[in-house]
């Protein structure tokens, strides 16, 4: 194959870049800042996709759909909201075009302004809350348990393939409940099943906890994360789920009766995870040789190569492959039978090298006399030719032996990359060349604002922890409750 990849050594951004593209997953579009995911890369997002919406269900979440348009009025209610996505919000101010008075071109149609401008849907808190006040009036109705899988824009300025694009997809869940206790046990639940899903399918490696008051999401009292560590260093936010209070409760006048009959304002979440965990999943597991896929995720799990001369010999491969093709289907594993006769074998081994598919199978003449296949692993690149028979069960077992070294290497990364700093001078030196620092922080917006413009580093989150560890801010000197944890981040 001529796909070159950069060293990741060399840069990571590139390195990144690289296998995005030429591993199929997804490619810059007519549209600034927008991107076409490709086929193979779709594969691994309904995967993901699935999989969640599956855990969604299973905890009685149900889905809905609603619309893309906003009303720019619905913002000024939640002015905490409105401030948070101004500056990233798409606006339409006319429904029309028609043909420029000198005939060169199409221009906009003013007759056709808007009475009311709308705001494409940068999440949709908003219009959802103006439409459950309609769908709430008493107890009964509560809890409401409500998911939607769509498309949002932000209109981001610095844009990178699946970690920060105009427009992505996602699924936020809203929920509304009766008590404050059921809307932060719903905020609890939602990011553990996140680091689940992470940890579980994705090989990845999480810290679970709040964000601080900056970092929080726009109209939220709490938010909480998943963090993980991207192998150059720097920090990624993978999911995040938030408690709203009554916030849009009051904001869009949405009330219920209670079982005594007096009114009371509904306690709300919302949550969401995107495609930004494709880019996760890239920069977690991937090598210079391309993509590295967990086999839970992977569009095919496996795939098998025959080497043959002739169609003859091909045929008599083509009996052996069929054979362990439904035995490994039995078994619910997602298998590619490549017969293709436009690529030699080592075309098609670089291929599925640089997509990342867990396992490969090659079959060729001699592997038919002996009753032998080889077996290849991506993770690890090892090779050995085994026996045929009981095949499937060999094969599954080697899955899930990936799948385990795959999140153990992420973790023992993340250990060899999390730090403790006890002083200002050695905080700044390690946040420098990169990971997870943990410090004690006062509790101030102005001392986190200091340390970010001075390090360009963020507080992650303040991780959940039952260690009682008081000190010392690094910075202003005063009482800290607990360290949190800092680094550069996506």
């Amino acid at each position: 194959m001529s796909k070159k990849i950069t060293p990741r050594s060399q840069d990571y951004s590139l390195w990144y870049n690289d296998i995005v593209q030429h591993a199929d997953l997804a490619e810059n579009s007519g549209v600034r800042g927008c991107m076409v995911i490709k086929p193979y890369g779709y594969a691994i997002w309904e995967k993901m996709q699935a999989e969640l919406d599956k855990k969604f269900k299973q905890t009685g979440h149900v889905n809905a759909y609603f619309p893309l348009f906003i009303p720019k009025s619905y913002f000024s209610k939640e002015a905490d909201h409105v401030d948070g996505f101004a500056k990233e919000c798409a606006v339409v101010t006319h429904y029309r075009l028609k043909n420029s008075e000198d005939g060169k071109g199409i221009v906009v149609d003013e007759a056709a302004k808007l009475e009311e401008e709308l705001i494409v849907r940068p999440t949709s808190e908003t219009i959802i809350w103006d439409t459950y006040r309609k769908w709430i009036q008493s107890y009964r109705d509560l809890p409401l348990l409500v998911n939607q899988w769509a498309n949002v824009v932000r209109w981001e300025m610095r844009t990178r393939l699946f970690l920060r694009t105009a427009e992505f997809l996602w699924q936020e869940g809203h929920t509304a409940h009766a008590t404050k206790e059921e809307a932060l046990e719903e905020t609890d639940k939602i990011i553990n099943l996140y680091s689940d899903f992470a940890q579980d399918f994705m090989a990845m490696p999480v810290v679970i906890g709040a964000k601080s008051e900056n970092e929080r999401f726009a109209g939220a009292l709490e938010t909480y994360t998943i963090e993980a560590l991207m192998q150059d260093g720097k920090a990624l936010q993978a999911g995040t789920s938030h408690f709203l209070g009554q916030n849009f409760a009051k904001a869009f006048d949405v009330k219920f009766a209670t079982k005594e009959g007096t009114q009371e304002y509904v306690w709300a979440t919302s949550w969401g995870v995107s495609t930004r965990l494709m880019g996760a999943l890239v920069m977690t597991h991937s090598d210079d040789k391309g993509l590295v896929l967990p086999p839970k995720l992977a569009p095919h799990q496996v795939v098998i190569v025959p080497i043959y001369r002739n169609n003859e010999q091909l045929e008599k491969i083509k009996e052996i492959v069929l054979e362990i093709k439904s035995s490994l289907e039995h078994r619910n594993i997602s298998v590619k039978f490549d017969d293709r006769d436009t690529h030699k074998p080592g075309w098609k081994f670089a291929e599925y090298e640089l997509k990342g598919v867990p396992v490969r199978l090659a079959i060729g003449m001699r592997d038919v006399e002996n009753g032998t296949v080889e077996v290849a692993r991506r993770d690890t690149l090892e090779k050995e030719t085994l026996k045929v028979e009981n095949i499937d069960v060999k094969v599954e077992n080697l899955l899930h032996k990936i799948q385990k070294n795959l999140f153990d290497k992420a973790n023992d990364f993340r250990e060899e990359n999390t730090f403790k700093a006890d002083s200002y001078e050695e905080f700044k030196e390690l946040i420098e060349k990169g990971g997870f620092v943990y410090a004690h922080w006062d509790g101030t917006s102005e001392t986190e604002e200091i340390i970010k413009n001075d390090t360009k580093a963020t507080i992650r989150c303040i991780p959940e922890t039952s260690e009682i560890n008081e000190g010392k801010c690094i910075l202003s000197g005063k009482k800290s409750k607990q360290r949190v944890l800092f680094a550069k981040a996506y």
